[in-house]
């Protein structure tokens, strides 16, 4: 067992360092929302219905199939902060790489939708109809 721990505390400080700079938590949106929405952007890069069946509030929607030519969406002079599904799906993080690599200011949400809707926060519903 021992040979799996690891006791590099150099690359954990450097490792936790990164996840505090990149990934925001539930909490920490729910904060912006309320006290700095002005700096920030929401991106919701799940499926059309998924998103207009509910969604964060001031979230906009950018599929994630069709991220790259929605990039001018995004704001660099914002922390564009992208989620997805839950803490099993990766299309948040594989967007938020594409934005960065584009040089936009990007966070992950941690936990994505559905941790947000159980934690019984506002969800947004929009219609089909646009």
């Amino acid at each position: 067992m021992k040979e799996s721990l690891t006791f590099d505390t150099s690359k954990a400080k450097n490792f936790f360092l990164e996840q505090i700079s990149y990934i925001a938590s539930i909490y920490e949106l729910k904060n912006l929302i309320e006290n700095d929405i002005e700096n920030i952007n929401i991106i919701d890069v799940r499926k059309y219905d998924d998103y207009i069946d509910g969604h964060i509030p001031y979230a906009i929607h950018i599929p994630y199939d069709s991220m790259e030519e929605h990039l001018v969406m995004l704001e660099k002079n914002k922390v564009n902060i992208i989620y997805c599904y839950d803490y099993n799906c990766k299309l948040g993080y594989k967007a938020a790489y594409k934005a960065a690599d584009k040089g936009y200011p990007t966070k992950v949400l941690l936990g994505g939708f559905h941790t947000w809707k159980k934690m019984n926060y506002e969800v947004v519903k929009t219609s089909a109809e646009g």
